[in-house]
């Protein structure tokens, strides 16, 4: 799978936090701790999730990681497909951190939307997404448009996946118009033309209310 631009995100953001890897929240510094953490830091980078993940879970069993830390480990978990653990810490450490960069804070929103998704927890990933589209880049926002249209599709709100999927449609022709794209703006058109009936069905039943 080619690597996705959040995922290119995350690993830029994180290599430069090695420059200073910041403190954990614990009475007693410990530098032993803090080489362990900057060594979870340099797997992440690497892509290997796993032994990060085995760091940072044992970290975490000794000291209080503060929120961005806990948002750490929640792309950690969601990179290994546990989207239980992953939507978990995601949860709780994205209301913490309203104050840091808004393209950071988006990556989490679309982690935790991810996860959710994956879990078929429909209802619960649309505010996620949604959340996620105000922080993000342009070129990031089909993706959130074409998940939101099959969390709608899933939950047979039927006019609610017509209007996501329209803006999918438009904004992969806008900004992704890509010849590895083209797959999936046939497919979102092959969507609208099977929701099609559907919407003017609807329609046509409000005005005759």
């Amino acid at each position: 799978m080619k690597m996705s631009t959040y995922r290119k995100w995350a690993l830029c953001f994180l290599g430069m936090n090695l420059m200073f890897v910041p403190s954990l929240v614990f009475a007693q510094r410990n530098d032993e701790a803090t080489e362990q953490l900057g060594k979870a830091l340099e797997y992440f980078t690497s892509q290997k999730y796993h032994e990060c993940l085995m760091i940072m879970q044992d970290l975490e069993k000794q000291y209080r990681l503060n929120p961005r830390y806990k948002a750490y480990l929640g792309v950690c978990y969601y990179y290994e497909w546990d989207y239980e653990h992953a939507n978990k810490y995601l949860t709780e450490a994205i209301p913490q951190l309203a104050l840091f960069a808004p393209h950071e804070r988006s990556f989490y929103y679309w982690a935790n939307a991810e996860s959710l998704f994956n879990l078929q927890k429909y209802k619960e990933a649309i505010p996620m997404y949604e959340a996620m589209l105000p922080l993000c880049y342009e070129n990031e926002k089909p993706d959130a448009y074409y998940r939101l249209g099959f969390c709608h599709l899933f939950m047979e709100n039927w006019v609610g996946a017509w209007n996501e999927f329209l803006k999918a449609q438009d904004a992969y022709q806008k900004y992704r118009d890509t010849p590895d794209m083209q797959a999936r703006i046939i497919q979102v058109s092959h969507m609208l033309d099977g929701l099609k009936p559907k919407v003017i069905g609807i329609v046509i039943s409000d005005l005759l209310k």
